[in-house]
């Protein structure tokens, strides 16, 4: 990383000579910035951002972080996304293929079950930063690296439902697929790789993940295709990137954004108030209730957005652990809490309490979904019905005296978590039970902790697409284990029959009634069993200065910056 801030500054020398003096201009731009004063419209060629977390990876199929995906959304384009409007559209393909248009067709597999064909068109003018063109050659690679299960290239499924991909030329291709899916043109998962960079990397699949370029070239310009590149990186704390030159799309709004890392939220505000960031990403920034006390202070200097969508807040159980394998267990834990409380006193009551992980704005949800309220009687009564006394500390303990005492773990930094965590230690010692606290940087939660299933209880969040099928986490294939690499989100280890069933009807139902059936009985089960305590959908607040607009958020997992060249700077 030093080496490449000494080429950049090399670089700069070049270009400013020794004896060059400056001018009174220079000084007095100078004399603004080191007092953290705003610059003139005409002035900015650089975005502050400030964001909470620290991407674990910076390849783009490693490890899935909201952080990661921020990040790229600046350097990379997907196949296609979900817009704003929740609209699957291309972005790095230049038309969706349909079974209307002629660019999807279904085909008898060898067993006789039914796949599809689907042609994409690479972006005719598609260039990694490096100059070299993007090609079908990258898609073979990307298909090869995410077959090969050593390389831990995540959504392991998606390659393995890919059963060949036929080239038609540099920027044309088919895919065929084993099944056919209510998605079965979407692909967003599949994060294209520069084939002429990363080759080498993958000659020792095993080891792949350390030798990625991604992290150890991370600034090398041929990685990236979208508007901007890395320049730099301080690890942990910083990414600076510059806009590319190869392009194709609209010219981005600035020539310089830098993501400024900061895991405290308090300090992040502080940060904004100070000057040393521009504006805070609603993915990655200030918690509903801090931004609501910001903007009863400082509402006239800057633009306020609170957008509402699938961003599930929960608390993840390890079911291994002998503790919560008991339903009743787990039953009693959420009837424990207060949600509707907490969403008052510390969000304003702008968060939907969830009852599963589907979302009340998504497609599939059903409101008839059983919900959990708060009965602290009917909590204490189902922990004595499944065998745990409350001794005259206060805690309960079983008939061979272990105590029922539990760790959650959390992100550090986060007040609004660390918040909610210790509501949480309140409500659950009410009724017996001990809870430990423990916080890690998002960082070692998401790239460790979550996936090596090293944890009792962890409070985070994920963030899904419209209907999006949770495959990933609830089906028992995907609980990740050292045999298969660690590929999946079902950190809790849930494993049901019926589920398994149910997920993979729902992903080839075309039918979107039949669909909606099959969408109730899966949240029964949820509700029932508990895999996790659902606790709300947390809205997103985005705080902008006033000369930033054009922010668009989707509610989504696909976040803004993939539309990065339509913000303005004024």
């Amino acid at each position: 990383m030093r080496m490449k801030a000494i080429e950049t500054a090399s670089r700069l020398r070049r270009a400013c000579p020794r004896r060059t003096r400056p001018t009174l201009r220079s000084l007095w731009l100078a004399l603004l910035l080191a007092l953290g004063l705003a610059l003139p419209a005409a002035a900015r060629d650089q975005l502050v951002i400030g964001m909470t977390q620290y991407p674990s990876t910076l390849h783009p199929s490693i490890d899935a972080m909201l952080a990661k995906s921020y990040l790229h959304g600046l350097t990379r384009r997907p196949f296609t996304v979900y817009d704003a409007d929740w609209k699957l559209v291309c972005l790095l393909c230049t038309e969706l293929p349909t079974f209307e248009n002629g660019k999807a067709v279904r085909e008898t597999l060898p067993d006789g079950r039914e796949g599809v064909a689907v042609t994409y068109s690479i972006q005719p003018n598609a260039t990694w930063g490096d100059g070299t063109p993007v090609t079908t050659e990258d898609v073979l690679f990307t298909y090869e690296a995410g077959r090969n299960a050593a390389t831990g290239i995540s959504n392991a499924e998606l390659y393995r439902r890919i059963l060949k991909i036929d080239v038609i030329d540099d920027k044309r291709f088919t895919m065929h697929l084993d099944r056919i899916e209510f998605t079965y043109n979407g692909l967003g998962d599949f994060n294209i790789l520069p084939a002429h960079l990363e080759r080498e990397a993958l000659e020792d699949p095993a080891n792949y993940r350390t030798r990625t370029r991604y992290d150890s070239d991370p600034a090398n310009p041929g990685l990236y295709f979208g508007p901007y590149r890395i320049a730099g990186i301080t690890p942990g704390a910083e990414i600076r990137l510059e806009a590319n030159p190869t392009w194709w799309g609209k010219p981005p709004p600035v020539e310089r954004i830098i993501l400024k890392v900061i895991e405290n939220t308090a300090a992040l505000e502080a940060n904004l108030l100070s000057g040393s960031i521009d504006y805070v990403a609603g993915e990655l920034g200030l918690s509903i209730d801090q931004a609501l006390a910001f903007e009863k202070r400082h509402a006239a200097d800057y633009d306020f957005l609170y957008k509402a969508g699938l961003f599930y807040e929960h608390i993840a159980l390890n079911l291994d652990n002998p503790i919560l394998k008991s339903r009743a267990v787990r039953q009693a834990l959420l009837t424990a809490i207060d949600r509707d409380a907490i969403n008052a006193q510390l969000f304003g009551g702008k968060q939907a309490i969830a009852d599963t992980s589907v979302s009340p704005l998504d497609a599939g949800y059903d409101k008839a979904t059983h919900r959990y309220g708060y009965d602290p009687a009917a909590a204490a009564a189902l922990l004595d019905g499944a065998g745990w006394t409350l001794g005259d500390d206060g805690i309960r303990r079983n008939a061979a005296g272990d105590k029922l005492s539990l760790e959650l773990v959390t992100t550090a930094g986060d007040r609004n978590r660390e918040l909610v965590q210790q509501v949480l230690q309140a409500e659950w010692r009410k009724i017996g039970i001990e809870t430990r606290l423990r916080a890690e940087p998002a960082r070692i939660l998401f790239g460790e902790t979550l996936p090596q299933r090293k944890f009792e209880m962890g409070l985070f969040a994920f963030l899904s697409s419209p209907e999006n099928v949770p495959r990933t986490t609830l089906h028992s294939t995907m609980i990740p284990t050292a045999a298969n690499g660690g590929d999946g989100q079902n950190y809790t280890g849930f494993s049901s029959a019926e589920m398994d069933e149910l997920l993979d009807r729902l992903e080839v139902e075309l039918d979107p009634a039949r669909r909606l059936q099959l969408w109730r009985r899966l949240q029964e089960i949820y509700a029932s069993e508990l895999p996790v305590l659902p606790l709300w959908f947390r809205a997103q607040p985005f705080i902008m200065p006033k000369w930033l607009t054009g922010i668009v958020p989707t509610g989504n997992q696909f976040p803004t910056t993939l539309w990065v060249e339509d913000w303005n700077v004024r």
